[in-house]
């Protein structure tokens, strides 16, 4: 029995229990890390029509060699132990955040006389005041700096008030941005107000407090003392100044995160926006390869785990952009996090909505930044490759399709891309000579694609190179037509049936063996595959109607007596169409044949009008 039949066998004696799987590759690592409410109908996926897999998925699922699983008496229990076992073993197909990114604090002492502001890794079991995390050490850096200089906070490690008066003051308070409470010339008191104001700032509530400030200097100019009244219009401005630039992400007092899941071509984003008070304060984003956009759901629930263990926050309300799998069992794992009550929700309507739609243009626009045109098209090549399981990554394909008339002027068109652009150069278009009349696709493929492959075997010039890839504008009967005529000549390359669905649009690709892939949720394989279609059916088409037309033209013309090949040539190359031919005069007609020949056009054309006429 195969490695693949025992592990369908297994999946048969599976419990119908919540747990925790584990899949494993030939050399014993864990490579994936799953939760799943029943543990039998779960993993039985993985094994079930596995060319509806992702790529992302298909590629996993190749390298199973074994699994394991862990019975948990709820699906809550699973879902905590998954995020431990990702912690754990890393899994090279899980989502993986970085541990050491870390989401520092802003410590202030506030249990001391004069509090200090410092960036710190975690939280301690101090009576210190925590804000915070913020989305690194620099953000959480910046935001001391910008508050210290607003409100002239301190930034030495002088100790106050042991060292007050012992030395002169340092250059910050020369150039004004310390309010030197180390010369004594703030009082305790005063300098507790500026860091309590501090901490409002930090905390987002800037607005109420540069509000305060300014009552405070209207009421000190109404008295006169415009001296005070100008160091709290500068306060106060400092404090606006510091509220709309500070990055922080406070930890209690967040609002709101948006988080939401957009799939690009080649790659997909995640995007994190974080509303403090109704304001947006910080963004942070995650680059995600190999995805789809049918992975959104699952990405949503792994990103959110993780990403919210990491920080030990979360904020009482978290958007997503879409259902994402177990949405209650998540919505608990969040409340234990936090400690307290935790939406989760996907918004409908309204502000919720636009900020949605907001943090997906964020995420399409790190997707676009991060892509070059050379990259989505390499990025597609190798989708494709894994998608159709291919052992090598295809660098080339010829595309071929079918076109006639109410079954008349059959032909066949050949386009060529390489590296996911088109080589003109190298297309090529058939007279199909097999079915001069009716309608019999499947005969003027077999034709065309045997005339290609002999002239590959003859060692034509123009048909040497053999593609990565054989694409078949039609379905299945068609596909295996060209593989018959592949199999005669001895070609092994692989060949797919470009499928279209009932409106005419690339739907999926068929292998001859019947296996169809679906590509509509791979936006980088679907769009490469759509142009491909496209060209070679507009190339065949082009080449249809121009048989068309000069065949139309050609009729006419050779009934004229004294109009061989080479006059009708000169007449078209100088009337362009038929019509203008039959509208111009003889002495029109003699710029391009001669009086004679003109004669005879003209008369033919009018002959009959002139008998109509009598």
């Amino acid at each position: 029995m195969s490695s693949r039949e025992e592990l369908h066998q297994r999946v048969l004696t599976l419990p119908r229990e919540p747990g925790v799987y584990i899949m494993k590759n030939r050399q014993g690592q864990v490579i994936y890390v799953g939760k799943a409410k029943v543990l039998k109908n779960r993993v039985s996926q993985y094994f079930q029509n596995e060319a509806k897999h992702t790529p992302k998925t298909r590629k996993m699922v190749e390298n199973i060699d074994s699994f394991d699983i862990i019975v948990c008496e709820s699906e809550f229990e699973a879902l905590v132990l998954e995020n431990q076992m990702i912690k754990k073993y890393k899994p090279k197909y899980n989502i993986l955040l970085k541990d050491d990114k870390g989401y520092p604090f802003i410590r202030v002492s506030t249990d001391r006389p004069y509090p200090e502001f410092t960036a710190v890794g975690r939280r301690g079991k101090d009576t210190a005041r925590y804000l915070g995390p913020y989305a690194g050490r620099g953000a959480a850096m910046q935001a001391i700096d910008t508050v210290s200089r607003a409100l002239g906070l301190r930034t030495c490690r002088r100790v106050l008030p042991r060292d007050i008066g012992r030395s002169r003051p340092c250059l910050n308070a020369q150039l004004g941005r310390c309010c030197a409470p180390c010369a004594g010339t703030v009082t305790q008191e005063e300098y507790a107000q500026r860091v309590a104001q501090a901490i409002d700032v930090l905390e987002g509530n800037y607005k109420q407090l540069a509000e305060q400030l300014e009552q405070q200097m209207m009421q000190a100019a109404e008295e006169e003392h415009f001296e005070q009244a100008a160091q709290l219009r500068d306060r106060m401005r400092a404090i606006m100044r510091a509220g709309q630039h500070q990055m922080v992400v406070a930890s209690g007092f967040s609002d709101t995160d948006i988080i939401a899941f957009v799939q690009g071509e080649t790659r997909g984003c995640i995007v994190t926006l974080h509303y403090i008070a109704g304001n947006f304060h910080d963004k942070e984003y995650t680059m995600l390869d190999g995805t789809s956009s049918e992975d959104g759901a699952e990405l949503l629930g792994s990103y959110i785990k993780q990403y919210y263990s990491l920080r030990g926050v979360v904020p009482p309300l978290v958007l997503v952009s879409e259902e994402i799998e177990d949405m209650a069992a998540v919505e608990t794992f969040l409340r234990s996090v936090a400690g307290k009550k935790v939406t989760l929700t996907v918004p409908q309507r309204g502000r919720r909505r636009e900020l949605m739609h907001m943090a997906k243009k964020n995420a399409e626009e790190e997707i676009i930044r991060m892509e070059t045109n050379a990259e989505r098209r390499q990025k597609s090549l190798e989708l494709f490759g894994s998608m159709m399981g291919l052992t090598e990554t295809p660098v080339s394909f010829e595309a071929y399709d079918i076109s006639n008339l109410a079954g008349t002027n059959t032909v066949g068109s050949m386009v060529v891309f390489e590296n996911g652009k088109p080589r003109r150069s190298r297309y090529r278009r058939f007279r199909i000579e097999s079915v001069a009349n009716g309608q019999d696709d499947y005969k003027a493929m077999e034709e065309m694609l045997a005339r290609r492959m002999q002239r590959w075997k003859d060692g034509d010039e123009k048909f040497t190179e053999l593609p990565s890839v054989f694409l078949i504008d039609g379905g299945l009967g068609h596909v295996r037509i060209a593989k018959q005529v592949l199999d005669h000549f001895g070609c092994t390359k692989p060949v797919f049936g470009m499928v279209k669905d009932d409106h005419h649009r690339t739907r999926g690709l068929v292998a001859p063996d019947g296996r169809e892939f679906s590509i509509s949720a791979t936006p980088a394989v679907f769009a490469m595959v759509g142009r491909i279609q496209e060209e070679v059916h507009r190339f065949a088409i082009t080449y249809q109607r121009q048989l068309r037309g000069a065949d139309a033209m050609r009729s006419e013309l050779d009934n004229i007596p004294g109009v061989g090949e080479k006059r009708r040539t000169a007449l078209l190359k100088t009337f362009q169409s038929v019509k203008r031919i039959r509208e111009a005069t003889v002495e029109q007609l003699e710029a391009a044949v001669p009086h004679s020949t003109a004669q005879a056009v003209y008369h033919y054309f009018h002959s009959a009008q002139e008998e109509t006429e009598k």
